[in-house]
Order: C-alpha cells, then structure tokens, then sequence
C-alpha cells in the first residue's frame, strides 16, 4: 500500500443547486480525502457568487448570526426570510441574499406574475438591518422573482413613489410603474455602506437588459416584456430628474441584475457593484489559503459553459492558476467542454454509475465524498510515481477521473 504523503488541501466549493449547499458540500469532499489522506491539512472556504449560498457562506465564516424576519414576498404574501448579521468592531454588516425574499423559489410556476413582482421585502430586510445598527449592507443579486427597477426596496426603505393625485404607491411593481409623477426622498434615513454583489454585467435597458433578458425566465410573454422594459425606462427618467443624479445608472453593467435591483441600488442607496465571487473570496481570505496549499479543490452541481463564463469554480481556478497550484473540479454532471480542460487539471462527475437525477439529488453527499475518495487514490499513485497533476498541468493535459 501507498503511504500517505503530507499534503494541504484547500476545498472551495460552490452549492449543488436543490441537493447541496456549499458547506455540506466542503465537508463531503473533506471527508472523502481524508480516507486517503488521513493527516491531511484540509481547509474548507465554501463560496459563493453573489447569489443562493453567499449570506450562509459569510455568516459561517465569520461567526455571524442568522437573522429571521416575517417579510413581504414578490406578491405580498409574507415569508420567513434571513439574512446573515456580523456585528463587528467597527463594521456591523449584513448580508442580504435579495432571493430569500424577493426570489422565483417562492412562487410555485402556475402562480407567477411578472409584472406584479416587486423586491418590497428585500427593502424591509435592509430596514431591519438598519434599524440594528449595520454601517454596511451587502446585497447578494440573483434568482429574482422582479422586474421592477428596485422600487419595491427603494419604498421600503421610504422613499415615495407618488401618483399624479399626490398618493404614495405602497408597493410599487412594473404593472404601475407608468403611473409615476414624481419620486421623493425626504423620508428616506441616513443609509449604510451599501454593496451589490453579482456576478452578470446586463444593463437595465436594451436588447440585453433586464426585461428582455431575464423576464421570460420570471414567466413573462413578450407583451410582458415590452411593457416592463417601458416602465423601467419610465423609472430611470424620473429618477435621475427627480433625485437630481448627475447621470443615470441604466447603462452600468450589473444594473440589470435581479430584475433591475442592481440599478435600484445604485440609484436610491449610492451602492457599489461588486463582483459577487470576488467579494466572498477576499472576506474568506480564499487566495491567501490557496497560495501555502498543495492541492486545490472546487465543485458545483453542474460543470459547464456556464462555468466558463466565470461562476465560483472558475475563479477559484484562476487563482489556483496564479500561483501554479494544480485544481480539481467535481461536478453533479460534467459537460464535455473543451474550455473545462484549459481551467482544471482534472475534472470528476460524482456518479459512477447511470442513476436517476431524483437518485443523485438525494444522494449527493455521499457520491461526493466517494468521488473525492477516489480522485485522492489515483491523485496518490500519480504522486507516487512522479507524474503530480501539477506535472500535467504544465503538459496542458485534460485529466477526467470517474
């Protein structure tokens, strides 16, 4: 037998989407090497990209508490939605997954209406994090439900959307939007450092915004479309009018994330977008535990062109990359993707049998910890024999175990 080799290992995984979240995934993979690697140093930084998983994946790392509100949904019926609380020092902060109550998940698909779904709750969530003393807000943009130009939080956090009678909108959605005459903020309280965390640089208007790009995802036909892409430009006008903005937001890239809150953020909080990986990554310290590691490994439910596109994985590839550590990916499913060799040394698909998604959904864990069991073996014969992955890695030579 092989005798195990000293080896630091950082696992950096991303959610398995509706089986895993990016902790459990962490510790399945953990569990596995340390099979074969019982000596193993294994650090765990689960990550995120800005959407699910990104406020768990804070608070865990640094010690946070989980806050629970009752919230208003997309439709108004009320939800249990949290968020992360990280008191700190100098800096309380909270961090806002926008989907936990603004999100798709909380409509079921025949009940969806687009052009009523607003991110009033999101509001109240940054309300209640206010309200306790935060100096800094982080919102997480992904998996809305909205269309609706970040108006529905703007209200919330008391900004008025008045109506030619004079009459505020208590919860304005796309569906009225057209219906606005002018915006004031002077209810509106001092606001924290706010930062909008996504990882997609769509505008709000135009052939890629917003409406055209996402709101079919959200339930919208084409009439829907138009009529909210009207209305969000309806918004940005008045807005930049009424608050009196040197410039407008609808050109940024990221301001047509999560239906336009990107936008509404930039606009009514004065945030900053940042690229949600490279938030989490630097609060996590991820690049620094990479640099003294041996071996790096990633995952995610689904390894694909989408992951190229520059999801969790890939950026924790890059890194990876920049300080010559070989990295491993492990996927739910694994596309043949060509691309997928010039950022991984190897890629595993968890499954070693055919099975049912049902099946592998339920037994994730496991079939991870098994995948990361047998990745290790053959990584310790490679070793073994002086053919390291970080060997093939300057070879450029695809490795797909499984």
């Amino acid at each position: 037998m092989i005798a195990p080799l000293p080896m630091k290992i950082v696992i950096a995984p991303d959610k398995f989407k509706g089986s895993l979240p990016a902790f459990e995934a962490a510790a399945a993979l953990a569990r596995g090497f340390r099979r074969i690697w019982p000596t193993a140093e294994i650090a765990c930084c689960p990550i995120a990209d800005g959407g699910e998983g990104t406020a768990r994946a804070l608070c865990d790392a640094l010690g946070g508490e989980w806050i629970t509100r009752r919230v208003r949904g997309p439709l108004g019926v009320p939800v249990e939605a949290g968020y992360a609380w990280i008191p700190g020092a100098e800096v309380p902060t909270a961090v806002i997954e926008m989907s936990a109550a603004s999100g798709l998940v909380l409509i079921p698909e025949e009940a969806r209406r687009p052009r009523e779904a607003n991110t009033f709750g999101t509001g109240e969530l940054m309300h209640d994090a206010m309200n306790r003393g935060a100096r800094r807000i982080v919102v997480g943009l992904g998996g809305s439900a909205t269309t609706d130009g970040g108006a529905g939080m703007a209200a919330a956090l008391g900004y008025d959307f008045l109506t030619s009678d004079g009459e505020p909108m208590e919860q304005p959605a796309p569906c009225n939007l057209l219906a606005l005459e002018r915006i004031e903020n002077i209810n509106v309280p001092d606001l924290p450092e706010v930062i909008a965390a996504c990882d997609v640089q769509n505008p709000l208007l135009g052939p890629r915004g917003t409406a055209r790009v996402f709101a079919p995802q959200k339930g919208a036909d084409a009439r829907d479309v138009e009529a909210m892409e009207m209305a969000l430009e309806h918004l940005a006008e008045l807005a930049k009018h009424d608050l009196e903005l040197e410039h407008g937001f609808e050109e940024t890239p990221g301001a047509g994330a999560a239906g336009g809150l990107g936008f509404g953020l930039l606009t009514f909080c004065n945030a900053k977008i940042r690229p949600g990986f490279d938030l989490v990554a630097e609060t996590l310290g991820l690049e620094e535990a990479i640099r003294s590691a041996d071996l790096v490994v990633t995952a995610e439910g689904s390894l694909d062109t989408q992951t190229l596109d520059g999801k969790g994985p890939a950026g924790v590839a890059a890194m990876a990359r920049r300080h010559g550590k070989p990295v491993i990916a492990f996927g739910g499913r694994v596309a043949l993707e060509t691309g997928l060799a010039e950022i991984f040394d190897a890629t595993v698909p968890i499954t070693n049998a055919p099975m049912p998604l049902d099946e592998a959904i339920v037994r994730a864990a496991s079939l991870l910890e098994e995948a990361a069991a047998r990745a290790a073996a053959c990584c310790q014969l490679g070793m073994a024999l002086g053919m390291g992955l970080g060997n093939r890695a300057e070879a450029g030579t695809d490795v797909r175990l499984g």
